[in-house]
């Protein structure tokens, strides 16, 4: 290609996609001009000529620029990167929630109701998706729904009707003129492709990617440490939930695959007609596994840190729940207690509040609904009374304003700054979370760093009061975690990930 279409990262590209290395995938995609398709840099296909391609950022960019995606590598199956993290705050948590499907589908909201949960103005909002991806949130949105319906056509043998409603089509006809226009091939040509036969829904299993290093062993540890009973299990390579997502009911289970750096989750739904949810469901385990992370990048920043993190363990990600209510709920029981000691306790609020369903000869609790819990005596926890008022409390408020931003749960009395970041850290899954007033991380920070000497030289004038001693090592350690947080920046929260391994 010439001089004026030169990706800036090209040389670094090109060695990765000639290699077919599984730790870019996902990160950027590569246009063969020569043949009018795009690919994953991991596609088994003969790689192209590298004056014949070009590369790109995201697919949506390679579609715009007359690309079709290929059949081989399947570029919807890549997975997910954001790299405009850290910059545009917004653009991330609009592009987060169009993933999930609130632009399309029969509860669909209208992009002025998406700028007014952002706190932005529609017209900043298209302004931002011009800017950054040089498209409209509409055109970003359709082109998801897209490569989604393209996804189920390949992995699973969903009828073509139903794919279509899975992915937010409420027309069959329109589905089937927007596939053709958008990838130039159509529904039919992609099943028939695949070699299988449409049959009803039972459950269906998808092939997740994710990019490597992906330490397994270690999400499987901290998911088994704080399982709860009846509502997830995990076995040597599997980890397996009950969900609810609007009307939605059932479970996943993910088994790993290190030699295919994916997972295959399959998904139950307890009724037929949820597939409206299915893209919001498979968004919520992709999060929940963390599998869009960039561990290159997270792991080059984590290496920075020196002594702060004397070593660093690759491929660790950051454990999710399924809702930000949940991992308050999860949060407020674990104040001030061992993790066994929380998990007791919420393994007994599930079995109280939490609904029973029974699916494929599996019985599972639901985890409890704030309208389960706003009135409840939850006479069965042993904990301190103001701490079940604060679950219903919570319960109340989420139950009146759903659309609240977090940040509004603060004036709820039992939960605090701690909490949120606990949920933000779990219950979001927000990236850069370093939770400074957690116990192991501040021992093993302080241990790691320890404050520059005082005019006491770090030890108490033998006329200093306690509180003066408390006040001023409280001061040394709020610098020394801003200043880490600053450094490791947006990547908080795998830090603390990693000060919870070192403990």
């Amino acid at each position: 290609m010439s001089d004026e279409t030169q990706h800036p990262k090209a040389e670094q590209y090109r060695i990765a996609r000639l290699s077919r290395d599984a730790r870019f995938d996902g990160l950027f995609f590569v246009g063969v001009f020569s043949t009018g398709i795009y690919c994953r840099p991991i596609c088994p296909a003969v790689p192209a000529k590298e004056a014949n391609v070009r590369y790109f950022d995201d697919a949506l960019s390679a579609a715009q620029a007359g690309l079709r995606p290929c059949l081989r590598c399947r570029p919807d199956s890549a997975p997910g990167s954001n790299p405009w993290l850290g910059k545009q705050t917004s653009l991330n948590r609009a592009m987060s929630m169009i993933d999930a499907g609130v632009l399309c589908g029969p509860q669909a909201i209208p992009m002025t109701g998406l700028a007014e949960r952002l706190g932005i103005s529609e017209r900043y909002l298209r302004q931002l998706f011009h800017d950054s991806l040089g498209t409209s949130p509409k055109q970003y949105a359709l082109y998801q729904q897209l490569m989604f319906a393209k996804q189920l056509l390949h992995q699973t043998k969903m009828p073509i009707t139903q794919v279509a409603f899975a992915a937010g089509f409420n027309s069959v006809r329109r589905f089937n003129e927007i596939f053709r226009e958008q990838l130039q091939l159509t529904p039919s040509e992609i099943r028939k492709a695949t070699g299988q036969p449409s049959q009803p829904l039972q459950g269906l299993t998808l092939k997740l990617a994710y990019r490597p290093p992906y330490d397994w062993q270690h999400l499987r540890s901290f998911f088994t440490q704080r399982a709860v009973p009846e509502m997830e299990w995990q076995e040597e390579q599997s980890y397996g939930r009950s969900f609810v997502l609007g009307a939605a009911k059932g479970y996943f289970c993910a088994v790993h695959s290190e030699q295919e750096a994916c997972f295959h989750v399959t998904i139950h739904f307890a009724e037929a007609d949820s597939l409206s949810q299915l893209k919001g469901i498979i968004s919520h385990i992709r999060r929940i596994l963390d599998l869009d992370a960039d561990m290159l990048t997270i792991g080059d920043k984590l290496q920075q840190l020196g002594q702060a993190l004397p070593r660093v363990s690759p491929g660790i990600r950051l454990p999710g729940v399924w809702s930000p209510f949940e991992a308050a709920c999860r949060a407020i029981l674990g104040q001030q207690v061992s993790v066994t000691q929380a998990i007791k306790l919420l393994g007994q609020l599930v079995a109280d509040y939490g609904e029973t369903i029974s699916l494929n000869d599996r019985q599972m609790r639901l985890f409890p609904t704030p309208e389960a819990l706003v009135d409840a005596s939850l006479e069965g926890l042993k904990m301190p009374g103001i701490r079940k008022e604060a679950i219903r409390a919570l319960a109340a408020f989420v139950m009146t304003n759903p659309e609240a931003e977090i940040d509004d749960w603060l004036q709820i009395k039992g939960i605090g700054p701690w909490t949120l970041d606990y949920v933000r850290l779990r219950g979001m899954s927000l990236p850069d979370v370093l939770l400074v007033g957690d116990l192991v991380v501040k021992q093993q920070l302080l241990a790691n760093l320890s404050p520059e000497p005082s005019c006491h030289n770090g030890e108490p004038a033998e006329d200093e009061a306690p509180k003066a001693v408390k006040k001023r090592a409280q001061a040394q350690y709020q610098a020394l975690s801003q200043a880490v947080l600053q450094q490791v920046a947006p990547w908080g929260s795998y830090l603390t990930l990693q000060l919870w391994n070192q403990q």
